[in-house]
């Protein structure tokens, strides 16, 4: 544990600090249907650095502790959505297997990967995303309606493996699929709250699994889950995920594809940022 966290007043205000991002966390969470985890990796991240965890740890560790807390963030985003009537229950059964294959592959890489794979992956995914909203005024279209099979299934490992490597619930990756082949922002949104469940339950194990014996570790953690950190910003999250979610369904579609490209750019530019 860092010298720093000795004083009072520093630990008290890095504990405050994770309790305003857990609130962040879980609007976002049903507002863009992201799980939070676009925000609570780079949150994560710098607390464990300011802990003086190697930046191979700390960057694993706070993807792992991103996908334990997006559990339950998703479980009442994807519930608030389908009270609304636009989750699609039989594309996510056609999902979760290839989603859950993906993950448990991302899992596997966490182990052995340096921090900058998942800043690359989180840097690319996140400005595609953001360039695609801000700036094509033309929607991007593929096809009207998904694929049928095996290339639906390869849509959802991709959506598995990456997910894992960022530490998200898989919103940023699953609403550009989707959207490509002509869904509603508003009904990618809710569907990608359900695929955050899919891909935040085998995560987080497959996390805990990777980082187990690793050293340098701090003594709260559970392989590459860190329990301080979710015991911190869980409550303030579960309290503000279900307005999100009622405030997206207020928005407009031009308004919801507007503010989640700039949130997106953002956390892009920041992982990029980090890489020099």
């Amino acid at each position: 544990m860092s010298a720093l966290l000795a004083d009072p007043g520093t630990l008290a205000l890095l504990c405050l600090g994770l309790i305003v991002a857990g609130a962040l966390i879980g609007l976002l969470a049903g507002l863009f249907g992201v799980g939070g985890g676009a925000i609570s990796v780079p949150v994560f991240y710098e607390t464990f650095l300011f802990m003086d965890a190697p930046a191979d740890i700390a960057m694993p560790l706070a993807v792992g502790t991103s996908l334990a807390m997006i559990i339950p963030t998703s479980i009442l985003s994807a519930k608030t959505h389908a009270e609304k009537g636009a989750l699609d229950m039989p594309h996510l059964r056609a999902w979760a297997l290839p989603v859950t294959a993906g993950v448990l592959i991302g899992s596997a890489v966490a182990r052995f990967a340096p921090a900058e794979v998942f800043q690359i992956v989180f840097a690319a995914v996140a400005g595609l995303n953001a360039f695609k909203m801000l700036f094509v005024r033309k929607p991007w279209l593929i096809r009207e309606g998904l694929p049928g099979e095996p290339l639906r299934g390869l849509y959802g490992a991709i959506v598995g493996l990456l997910s894992a490597l960022m530490g998200i619930g898989g919103g940023a990756i699953s609403n550009l699929i989707l959207t490509l082949h002509g869904w509603s922002m508003h009904r990618a949104v809710a569907t990608s709250a359900g695929v955050g469940l899919l891909i935040a339950i085998p995560g987080a194990i497959g996390y805990v699994v990777a980082g187990w014996g690793k050293p340098g570790l701090p003594p709260d953690a559970v392989g590459f889950v860190s329990l301080a950190a979710l015991v911190l910003t869980l409550p303030t999250a579960l309290l503000t995920t279900r307005r999100g979610a009622r405030l997206a369904h207020a928005l407009s579609r031009e308004t919801l594809t507007r503010l989640f490209g700039l949130f997106l750019a953002i956390v892009a530019i920041r992982f990029v940022i980090a890489l020099f």
